[in-house]
């Protein structure tokens, strides 16, 4: 089992005057200390339950932009991407631009959106429910359009595209791995089988997370697509320096239904600090899981 590191807070002591070089520091330690992934969220306000829109919140791309520059090996991505700050054919193209500058590290996180308070701050549309479900589905066919040979129309129900040109293309092939995080049973996951190679659930329970991957099993049979190919990951909100021995010992039950990454949040003032720790010692045993 691999680790991701996930920057979701930005607020530590004297981030008003280091807060890029603090970011920069965490990823650059994720990546000396073997890790295989570096996330940030998408959102313009922090989340209330870190604080809300009063701490401070970078933007995704420009950020792992900027981490690219300065990294050279760490897969980068966004986890994940609000289907509905971005239209489908920029965000393509955003994410082959951050795939050419890292040399073919992007991945593509992408999910529904869900974050009312910050789209009716700054304006930004926020259909119901099921139709931000529709515009992700299309988003996801509008990306793969754009990475394939066919640079032609779309005609979706909620987007139109005259052309679907994307030059030049991704330097990943086919394309950048496209992750879908969440967990519903009757669109995300048939999402995941249609649409996906990753995955990324929630890790509540060993017991859920063997339901939810048979429900994705399910999916991918009335699909056609081949369950085994797709990269099960999974975000927790434990910290592993907290208990160790019992962290690797619960790992392990994932790692048995076949999750091959586990995501986790720096915890205390010093972000890159706790990431050099984690990989230090947390990491070398759960690779041997």
């Amino acid at each position: 089992m691999e680790i991701g590191v996930h920057q979701a807070s930005f607020t530590f002591p004297g981030w008003e005057t280091s807060l890029t070089e603090q970011v920069v520091a965490t990823a650059q330690a994720a990546e000396a200390g073997g890790a295989e992934l570096f996330t940030v969220m998408d959102h313009w306000f922090q989340m209330e339950n870190l604080g809300g829109p009063s701490e401070p919140m970078l933007e995704a791309y420009t950020t792992l932009a900027h981490v690219a520059a300065l990294t050279s090996r760490i897969r980068l991505s966004v986890l994940v991407t609000g289907g509905t700050y971005r239209h489908p054919g920029l965000l393509a193209k955003t994410v082959t631009t951050l795939d050419r500058l890292s040399g073919g590290r992007a991945l593509l996180g992408l999910g529904a959106g869900w974050y009312e308070r910050e789209h009716v701050g700054l304006g930004v549309p926020f259909p119901p429910t099921a139709e931000r479900f529709e515009r992700l589905e299309e988003s996801l066919r509008i990306c793969l359009q754009m990475w394939g040979p066919d640079e032609g129309p779309f005609a979706g129900e909620h987007y139109q595209l005259a052309e679907t040109v994307c030059v030049p293309p991704p330097l990943a092939r086919p394309h950048p791995p496209i992750m879908i995080g969440g967990a519903g049973e009757q669109k995300t996951l048939r999402f995941v089988a249609r649409y996906a190679q990753w995955c990324n659930i929630f890790g509540s329970s060993p017991e859920l997370m063997q339901h939810k991957l048979e429900v994705l099993r399910g999916h991918c049979a009335t699909e056609g697509t081949d369950y085994d190919a797709i990269r099960k990951t999974m975000i927790v909100a434990t910290d592993p320096l907290a208990d160790p021995d019992a962290f690797v010992t619960e790992m392990a039950s994932y790692a048995a239904l076949g999750i091959t990454l586990v995501t986790l949040t720096p915890r205390g003032d010093d972000p890159a600090a706790w990431t050099e720790q984690v990989c230090a010692e947390v990491l070398p045993r759960l690779q041997a899981l």
